[in-house]
């Protein structure tokens, strides 16, 4: 309890500073955004923390005002609605009457519903269904507070361990995080409001929890009663907000916007906490064309329709992890090729061992520097470089003897059909990275992927290079061929963009080679 408390006075210098750092600069708005949805996030957890240790402690205390009642609950689940829209849920909010004064503590009942709506949100599917009523009794001295959804329910063995400490639903089950803390803590909540709260569960069907509180001033000592304030309706739009469903979409930027260059690295980002992705696509997009997905489900679409480079990803997601994901790419010969990065909170050796055997290729924990995972992107990306950089100096005569030497691989037999398709077409000057994939049966970002691997090179470069290569073998076996016929012959009709490229290719002019092979002396 002391250490969260320690623990909150940081974070509100922090806030203060940024707060101090939005009037001096201005224009990082959007970076300032970010830094207090976080620092609100960390706030809620730690006063989760807080009010478990307090209860633990007995020293969590009552403190009643009077006001609407059912206007404040409106209000209150109101505020989360958009995390349960996040998931595309049908939420339905119900209190009969509208309108009635009595006494609560504003802070717990903030807390119950909070727990009860998101645990709600947590474990039912996309497009399911949550909904909140409260209803008071005859004589207007209690409410009942239902929150029901339509997601997987409950097991009848786990029924009776529902409201202990780090009971945390199975949530590897249910695709998502959980810390056990919720529901323990909203059944003491309940019980210091002098209520009961009770659950109904079919699996398949759903789940109810059903949470009763008295409001008449006389069910509380004369301790708990604050006689001098009313309840405040623009405290729950504050403290009960799931920031992060204010972030913008991380994908909003438009194709348009971005310039497209096929040499620049692709990396794919997954991590289903918005404000990190978001941070790590702008630490990277100066460097990289960065793809981001908020799950493995997405990730796989991306990977599948993309042409990439790198992924790197969050283990603990929704809808399928970073183990599966990465277990699925690494199991699939079309992809198998795509380095891997792991991002992870989970520090244990079993863990570490377990991403590594999916098939990671390297493993940063969290909390990480952006600069230590870009330092990882760079050392992939070096050895790409130097993959290309080998396979280029390698002549097409050296690298078809090599085929022919010993039985290929399945990787240099891939080259091998992507060298004759190339050859075949030479001529052709509108054989592009399209046709070639047709003619190998892949899509584009399958050969890609592939070339990527084996040769350092996009589909386009790969291609440039094998005419180029071939540019230098006609100008050595055929003395004084101007450079209009060269170009011809591998498929360049502009004379000039061939020269750009042969120079780009072999640091002279297409020209000049040729005068340098014709002044060399017999042998």
């Amino acid at each position: 309890m002391n250490i969260t408390h320690e623990l909150l006075t940081p974070l509100t210098v922090i806030s203060a500073s940024v707060d101090k750092l939005r009037e001096e600069e201005p224009k990082f708005g959007r970076d300032y955004d970010m830094m207090q949805l976080n620092i609100q996030r960390m706030v809620r957890l730690l006063q989760q923390i807080l009010e478990s240790s307090k209860s633990d402690a007995s020293e969590l205390k009552l403190l009643v005002a009077q006001g609407d009642v059912m206007g404040y609950i409106h209000e209150t689940a109101e505020c989360l609605e958009p995390l349960l829209a996040k998931k595309q849920m049908k939420f339905t909010i119900t209190c009969i009457p509208e309108s009635m004064m009595g006494w609560i503590d504003v802070d717990k009942l903030d807390k119950i519903i909070y727990n009860l709506l998101s645990n709600a949100a947590k474990y039912s599917s996309e497009g399911g269904e949550v909904s909140l009523m409260a209803v008071t009794n005859k004589t207007y001295d209690r409410i009942k507070i239902t929150v029901s959804d339509t997601g997987e329910g409950i097991p009848k063995e786990k029924m009776k361990h529902l409201f202990h400490r780090f009971q945390d639903g199975d949530y590897r089950q249910h695709r998502t995080i959980g810390t056990g803390l919720g529901l323990s803590l909203t059944r003491d909540l309940v019980y210091l409001h002098h209520g009961t709260i009770e659950c109904q569960s079919e699996v398949g069907v759903g789940t109810t929890f059903t949470v009763t509180l008295p409001i008449s001033k006389e069910a509380f000592l004369p301790e708990q009663i604050d006689e001098h304030h009313t309840i405040d309706f623009s405290a729950p739009k504050n403290t009960i907000i799931d920031f992060s469903t204010i972030v913008p979409d991380v994908n909003e930027e438009s194709e348009a916007e971005i310039a497209y260059d096929e040499d620049v690295y692709k990396l794919l980002v997954v991590e289903d906490n918005v404000e990190l992705l978001m941070l790590m696509k702008q630490i990277l997009k100066p460097f990289y064309r960065v793809y981001a997905a908020n799950n493995g489900v997405e990730a796989l679409k991306i990977v599948h329709e993309k042409e990439l480079d790198i992924i790197i990803s969050d283990v603990m997601m929704p809808e399928m992890d970073g183990y599966e994901l990465t277990r699925i790419i690494k199991s699939d010969d079309n992809y198998n090729h795509l380095p891997i990065i792991l991002l992870t909170a989970k520090t244990q050796k079993e863990d570490i061992e377990e991403g590594l055997l999916a098939g990671a290729d390297d493993y940063l924990i969290k909390p990480f520097r952006l600069g230590d995972l870009k330092l990882r992107i760079d050392n992939i990306v070096e050895n790409r470089r130097r993959i290309q950089q080998e396979y280029s100096k390698k002549t097409m005569a050296e690298t078809m003897q090599r085929q022919e030497e010993k039985m290929p691989s399945p990787d240099e037999e891939f080259l091998g059909r992507a060298l004759e398709f190339v050859y075949t077409h030479l001529e052709d000057e509108y054989y592009d990275r399209d046709a070639l994939a047709t003619d190998m049966g892949t899509s584009t970002s399958t050969l890609y992927n592939k070339l990527r691997s084996i040769t350092g090179l996009n589909v386009s470069s790969f291609i440039r290079d094998v005419r180029m290569k071939e540019a230098s073998r006609i100008a050595e076996t055929t003395p004084g061929i101007r450079v209009s016929d060269l170009a011809y012959r591998v498929g360049f009709k502009d004379p000039r963009y061939f020269s750009t490229c042969f120079k780009k290719h072999f640091g002279v002019q297409p020209k000049e080679y040729i005068e340098n092979l014709q002044s060399r002396p017999e042998t």
